[in-house]
């Protein structure tokens, strides 16, 4: 695979048009390019009352990029490829806007590959976010993340893709923090509390289309129980007759219902 450094086009930026008062970080696939994406969905994601995001939340600003991943059938090794960097990029500009926001107010998700790019790097955050808003996408590793929580068993550290068997234990949803941190190369950071608050607190809402060829819905249901599984509160929506994209307006309602409601935004 090529960098994500040297294949990553500029991220796009939407201003607020009021006072700055919370920031949408979104991702997309390779099939899209930031500014089409993010103008687009700016632009056709009308709820049923007829407006737009921007309108909807005025005060919010919109950053737009893309990211690469492997597809899900892919081995899992080969899924580590570019994980790192794109985690570390994504990060950064979660910091850039913690100079200016409190966490709380900082929205993060993605569509596709970038949805499940946003899953990992929400999972790797050492604190709690306003709410993530995930679109026609996976969990990657989901199946070592269960292995993990029905193993009971403490992560050694070291990434493994072995099955393994066993009772669920108490302590099993910091150790997934744990190997997400090393998947994506992080350092380790003290898993107590704190670091537990990360998948208990951070409402997330995925929504998927039963018609999606890409990606199937089955994978986004899968990504919804095993976050669940963490004790995530996870709203999951599937619509019967959409492919792989969002529904207008019914999953544009749902995401800003999500948002007032769950997120508190």
């Amino acid at each position: 695979m090529d960098s994500a450094k040297t294949t990553r086009p500029p991220p796009v930026v939407i201003h607020p048009t009021s006072a700055h008062s919370h920031t949408f970080i979104l991702l997309h696939g390779l099939g899209n390019i930031g500014d089409k994406f993010g103008r687009e969905w700016l632009e056709s994601g009308i709820s049923s009352e007829g407006k737009r995001f921007t309108e909807l939340f005025p005060g919010a600003k919109f950053w737009f990029d893309i990211y690469r991943l492997e597809d899900p059938s892919q081995p899992r090794e080969v899924q580590l490829e570019g994980f790192a960097e794109s985690a570390n990029y994504i990060r950064n500009i979660i910091d850039q806007e913690l100079d200016l926001l409190p966490p709380g107010k900082i929205i993060l998700g993605g569509l596709s590959q970038g949805c499940a790019m946003s899953l990992m790097v929400l999972l790797s955050l050492e604190f709690p976010i306003g709410g993530y808003v995930g679109m026609s996408g996976w969990l990657p590793f989901r199946s070592d993340i269960d292995d993990i929580m029905g193993s009971g068993d403490t992560y050694d550290g070291s990434i493994s893709f072995g099955d393994e068997d066993g009772n669920g234990g108490e302590g099993a949803s910091t150790q997934v923090l744990r190997f997400v941190r090393d998947v994506l190369s992080l350092e380790e950071f003290g898993l107590g509390s704190v670091a537990a608050k990360t998948c208990v607190e951070t409402p997330i809402f995925l929504g998927h289309g039963a018609k999606d060829e890409k990606v199937g819905c089955y994978l986004g249901e899968e990504a919804a129980r095993t976050l669940r599984s963490l004790n995530i509160n996870v709203t999951w929506k599937y619509y019967p007759e959409l492919g792989h994209w969002y529904q207008i307006p019914d999953e544009i309602d749902d995401i800003v219902s999500f948002l007032h409601e769950v997120a508190r935004i």
